[in-house]
């Protein structure tokens, strides 16, 4: 196994002090949604340049690179998004780098990471785990994904006898607003299978993950003044807080885990003229997705319409399982399980509560697109944190992948 733990920090602490949180309001207006995403765009071409490597990056706003096979025979792909979350402060991110843990709990001012919701940090006594100041933050979703995959590279590039497929990567913005893909070149992707880190706990990889859609919900009351409202007002407002109390609370993301899916009402606004709702919509299974959103909608027009009010509907659909395109080819994960199996650990398939942007890939372009995992724990929360030990295991499964595709 190689060692790239060095590295790998270095890499991961310098882009994590790039500001790269994504706005979900300038989707559709702006791409990416904000300037920093862009400047580590850059950066990371530049980096790539110089390790003469050939890249892309275009209107996109997604950095593509190709590295050549020796020799060139089939093409694989590794993929990670470079933004962060802005469900907390995710710009300004000061790393901390605590080597040799102590396996007690981690303490930064009034931020705790107690080992008793985190039993995971014992088994890292005595190596280096990665947190925030506890202010932000930390960005291992998906800066530890761009690191590992970077040094992967930096691997390859640097010892040439290595024989290797073409391999292809892709460093993408906006994924945590749903809109990584939307602008996606779709006609440079030539790989058979292509990977994602974007995945956390160290060992698990995953190849399923949820439908999604959002439930978009305009409604419109009469505004009235207070003082002469009895028979005449319709509040926008009260009819979108009866569709959310009305949303059945056993079926909400605070209460389900494994395969049960949820309702999720997530952003509210507006008057009692007119107020607008989102709601988030996920299943794995796609028959019950559909029917979760047939569900809402009568719900939304039946509260509607007994308040005396109209509601415009629309769905967007996010993204479908990634399961079926996984597969088709079933060498996408084996490569995965014969390379731990070579590098000595173990690993198990999950599937992610969430979606990456390799869903949007395999459901585009049917290319399997399994998600492999970085290391991290807590995404998109102060409590975050990564262990270096992970990212190294993970940059290794890299190397072991590309090595059992260099003889398929």
């Amino acid at each position: 196994m190689v060692d790239f733990r060095d590295g790998l920090v270095e890499r991961f602490v310098r882009y994590t002090a790039f500001d790269t949180m994504s706005d979900d309001r300038l989707v559709g207006i702006k791409r990416p949604t904000t300037d920093g995403q862009l400047v580590l765009l850059e950066h990371l071409k530049g980096e790539l340049e110089g390790m003469g490597v050939e890249t892309y990056l275009g209107k996109e706003g997604v950095l593509c690179a190709l590295l050549k096979g020796n020799p060139s025979s089939s093409r694989i792909g590794f993929m990670a998004h470079v933004d962060t979350a802005n469900d907390v402060e995710g710009n300004g991110v000061k790393a901390q780098v605590i080597e040799n843990y102590s396996g007690e709990d981690i303490v930064h001012g009034d931020r705790v990471i107690a080992v008793k919701d985190n039993p995971d940090l014992l088994s890292y006594k005595g190596t280096t785990i990665i947190t925030s100041d506890g202010t932000t933050l930390l960005g291992g979703d998906d800066k530890a994904g761009v690191a590992i995959i970077m040094e992967g590279v930096k691997h390859l590039v640097e010892n040439p006898s290595i024989p290797h497929p073409d391999i292809e990567i892709f460093f993408t913005p906006d994924e945590e607003t749903g809109s990584g893909m939307s602008g996606f070149p779709y006609e440079r992707i030539k790989s058979r299978t292509c990977y994602t880190f974007d995945g956390g706990r160290e060992g698990e990889y995953e190849g399923e993950c949820f439908n999604a859609a959002t439930i978009s919900v305009v409604a419109k009351g009469v505004s009235f003044h207070l003082g002469a409202a009895r028979g005449r007002m319709v509040n926008a407002v009260t009819i979108l807080s009866q569709i959310i109390s009305s949303l059945p609370q056993a079926e909400s993301p605070e209460a389900t885990d494994g395969r049960y899916g949820y309702y999720c009402p997530l952003e509210i606004e507006g008057t009692a003229n007119e107020a607008k709702l989102n709601i988030f919509v996920r299943d794995h299974d796609e028959e019950l997705f559909t029917r979760r959103i047939n569900r809402a909608e009568k719900l939304i027009e039946a509260i509607a319409s007994i308040y005396g009010g109209r509601a415009d509907v629309s769905v967007k659909i996010s993204y479908h399982n990634m399961n079926k395109p996984n597969k088709k080819l079933p060498e996408a994960t084996i490569a995965i399980q014969k390379a731990a199996e070579k590098l000595g650990f173990e690993v198990s398939e999950e599937i992610i509560r969430g979606g990456t942007d390799g869903a949007r890939l395999a459901e585009e372009k049917g290319i399997p697109s399994p998600n492999l995992f970085t290391g991290g724990h807590n995404y998109h929360s102060l409590s975050e944190w990564v262990s270096l030990e992970g990212m190294n295991k993970a940059a290794n499964l890299m190397l072991g992948i590309i090595d059992y595709w260099n003889g398929v």
